[in-house]
């Protein structure tokens, strides 16, 4: 029997809270790389990734029996990771995604190549993911999240709208602006 995506994390969800240790195991597999990899735009240090992500899944684990399971399954645990890499970010005191310059003190958006690629050839392309992040880099933080939660990430607007804890229209609105400055920020580049 083929279950859709938030229904097999039902189905995992349901046996972690009748005391099946593999099923969490499960979600832990499924989604450990894309929580690592969300938690590292939100935050830019490679070095916290690890806790933050462990500290993530453990919030999860020990609020299991709270989660609404009419809801998404990873939308909820998205929206725990970003509460974890804000709270983190609090604690920390600094300006998130701050790529600009490498180990050895170079611009790194001196190096971005000049072509008139679009922004959506951009998405697209996996050998640009260096200067789609330094494109990112570029745009305000409210708007960045949106674009890695909705391209990288696949989350539809509402899914974001709810990991935000923001009015739909407010992530729609959001969405267009971003998708705007940041083609602004590559033709100025």
């Amino acid at each position: 029997m083929a279950f859709k995506n938030s229904e097999e994390d039902n189905v995992w969800v349901n046996a972690c809270l009748e005391g099946d240790e593999f099923a969490f195991k499960k979600l832990l597999d499924k989604y450990l790389r894309p929580i690592y990899g969300f938690l590292y735009y939100l935050t830019g240090d490679a070095t916290q990734i690890e806790d933050l992500a462990q500290e993530t899944f453990v919030k999860a684990w020990k609020n299991l029996s709270k989660f609404d399971q009419s809801k998404n399954f990873k939308t909820w645990l998205f929206a725990i990771a970003k509460n974890t890499a804000l709270d983190w970010l609090k604690k920390k005191k600094t300006t998130p995604f701050s790529f600009f310059s490498d180990e050895e003190g170079n611009n790194k958006l001196e190096s971005i190549a000049e072509d008139s690629v679009l922004p959506g050839e951009i998405l697209e392309r996996k050998d640009a993911v260096r200067e789609m992040e330094n494109l990112l880099d570029r745009i305000p933080e409210k708007y960045r999240v949106i674009l890695i939660l909705h391209y990288k990430e696949s989350f539809s607007l509402s899914e974001i709208a709810k990991i935000l804890d923001k009015p739909y229209n407010t992530v729609k609105a959001y969405h267009a602006r971003a998708l705007s400055q940041l083609k602004k920020a590559f033709l100025d580049k």
